[in-house]
């Protein structure tokens, strides 16, 4: 049984940067800030040394050209073209198609299907796609089981730069990890550029790389009461070079039907939104996509599965909290990370 720890119910995670550096501001590196949209939210990037003329324009279009690749949002990307097709479509000439497919891969079979682009469909029908949005309550069952047998990463093939379907019908949602791929382009392209000491932060996922005048660059994960004029920090953990996080949660995304709550987390493996005592997952990882995905997939196993699975990987920390008893919410976090912690 992992420790956790009780505190009152209806709380938000936060994520905010904290300064932990009381050193002669003379010796500090100067630091800037650039901020934009992206991904239908938006990014903030900190990056300390002389300023990079046209790094704005630069973010901005590697952030376009992953777009026209992998937003199901633009009418002709190639995923919002694959999903169209009865067949598949050739991915010659892109970029980051096969990157977030080889990962998608690797966490389908790490998390045996808990994770699964292939998911669109259901997603779409729970009303949460780009289609127009629409509330499910009532579950018609032949339709959800026709459904279902399109969902499955077997139903996919990439060969000799195509990339072919099983069946009409079968589409692809790797929303999961768009955000952390994003905050890792931008990360390798400031690094490229000699601006090794950055954050980057695309809707909440970050990566850290170098340091911040010599020390990690330190996140505050701070739990807000609701209605609350002050919050308090539930500890602050460094983010040392490299290092990425990310959030899932259910507090964001969801529609209420009668009492009931629809959340956007679907489980691939029974077709159903997935209700769990789990609120949000966040993931540390050497890359933010990692991150990301995992983060997703711990959402739809659940608090218990999710540290577990984890725990199995070392190169990754977690910290979830739950939702516990009487509407307490428990804070869980995997042992290298507890280690961590340092405790506001």
């Amino acid at each position: 049984m992992k420790p956790c720890t009780r505190v009152p119910a209806l709380l938000l995670l936060l994520v905010l940067l904290v300064a932990c550096d009381n050193r002669d501001p003379n010796d500090y590196l100067p630091a800037n800030r650039i901020s934009g949209e992206a991904m239908g939210s938006y990014y903030r990037i900190t990056y300390l040394g002389d300023r990079v003329g046209g790094l704005q324009e630069s973010v901005d279009s590697l952030l376009e050209a992953y777009n026209l690749e992998l937003s199901p949002w633009e009418e002709e990307s190639t995923i919002t073209r694959f999903n169209r097709s009865d067949t598949g479509v050739t991915l010659a000439g892109t970029h980051h198609f096969v990157p977030n497919l080889e990962l998608a891969a690797e966490v389908v079979r790490a998390t045996e299907g808990a994770y699964d682009p292939t998911v669109a469909p259901l997603v779409t029908y729970w009303g949460f796609g780009t289609a127009d949005k629409r509330k499910t309550t009532v579950v018609d069952t032949a339709e959800l089981n026709a459904i279902r047998k399109l969902v499955g990463f077997e139903l996919i093939r990439y060969d000799s730069g195509f990339l072919h379907k099983e069946l009409p019908g079968v589409a692809l949602d790797l929303n999961a990890s768009a955000k952390g791929y994003g905050v890792d382009l931008i990360s390798e392209l400031l690094t490229e550029l000699g601006r090794p000491n950055h954050l980057i932060d695309i809707g909440g996922e970050m990566r850290a790389g170098g340091t911040k005048n010599g020390r990690p660059w330190t996140v505050a994960i701070r739990l807000p009461e609701e209605d609350a004029r002050q919050v308090a920090a539930a500890g602050t953990l460094p983010l040392e070079n490299g290092r990425a996080i990310a959030t899932s949660g259910n507090y964001l995304n969801y529609y209420k039907v009668d009492g009931e709550t629809y959340s956007h987390t679907i489980n691939p493996r029974t077709g159903y939104v997935e209700r769990n005592r789990l609120l949000s997952a966040s993931i540390l990882a050497d890359d933010c996509a990692t991150a990301d995905a995992y983060a997703t997939a711990c959402m739809v196993l659940g608090p218990d599965r999710a540290l577990q699975l984890i725990e199995q990987h070392p190169e990754m920390d977690g910290y979830f909290l739950v939702r516990g008893t009487n509407d307490s919410l428990e804070i869980r976090a995997t042992a290298g990370l507890r280690e961590k912690l340092e405790e506001g």
